[in-house]
């Protein structure tokens, strides 16, 4: 399979505030991923996993180095619609997605933008929200939902706009049990047939992945399969052997 995101001796410092120097997360990074794999990233808080993600729909762009996704550059200022076309995200938090105040006005914001016909945007509306099972939610006010139930929102979103790459930024960590289930079940009907990359907080759900990648403070310090990691016995296999009901990060 050809590689459908590229990373190149990436760089990346968060700019300082006034006077105060910047905050460098990534020096050399280099990483690439096959189209259709499942790949997971793990790593404790504030080694750059979300900065990562970040990376690849251009709401972060490089201090050094290149990204290029689906085979174009992320710095390239006149492909950034081209860009974030291809590529669909579900954050942590649901309420930063969220942009209108009816539930069925939110999911369409995206073609509306685009200039799509208004039937056939009501006919991708209500075929997302049925995917999700958020259907009988249409007319509801967003902010008026559970968290898990607006999560549905943000995925339904994502199933509208129909990327190739799918990134989910610890979209169930924030959640109660119950809304992890339902909210998972979604997550697995639009990840099918796509190249998924996962910043997991629970190893359990990411065992039978392609690859799983381990953050550290120097950039990727594990990268395999979960066999193959549990064999090298260094980080992940320290986090795969914790107690029981520690599988978090």
């Amino acid at each position: 399979m050809s590689d459908i995101i590229s990373v190149e001796h990436l760089a990346y410092t968060y700019p300082g505030v006034e006077d105060t120097p910047g905050v460098p997360v990534f020096a050399d990074l280099n990483l690439t991923i096959e189209e259709g794999s499942f790949v997971a990233v793990l790593g404790t808080n504030g080694c750059g996993k979300s900065t990562l993600a970040k990376h690849f729909n251009a709401i972060l762009l490089p201090s050094g180095g290149k990204v290029y996704v689906c085979g174009i550059d992320t710095a390239n200022e006149d492909r950034l619609i081209a860009i974030r076309r291809n590529v669909g995200m579900v954050f942590q938090n649901p309420d930063n997605q969220i942009v209108a105040n009816v539930v069925e006005e939110d999911v369409a914001f995206g073609p509306e933008n685009l200039g799509i016909a208004s039937p056939e945007i009501r006919r991708r509306v209500d075929s997302a929200l049925k995917q999700v099972d958020m259907y009988e939610y249409r007319t509801h006010a967003p902010h008026l939902l559970s968290g898990g139930q607006k999560q549905r929102i943000a995925i339904a979103r994502v199933f509208l706009k129909n990327p190739p790459i799918l990134i989910l930024d610890e979209a169930t960590s924030a959640l109660d049990n119950e809304s992890e289930i339902l909210v998972g079940q979604s997550l697995e009907k639009l990840a099918h047939g796509r190249t998924t990359l996962t910043i997991a907080h629970r190893l359990t759900t990411i065992k039978n992945y392609d690859r799983i990648l381990v953050l550290g403070s120097e950039g990727i310090v594990e990268s395999g399969t979960h066999d193959q990691l549990l064999e090298q016995k260094g980080v992940y296999y320290r986090l795969w052997n914790q107690l029981p009901g520690e599988d978090t990060l």
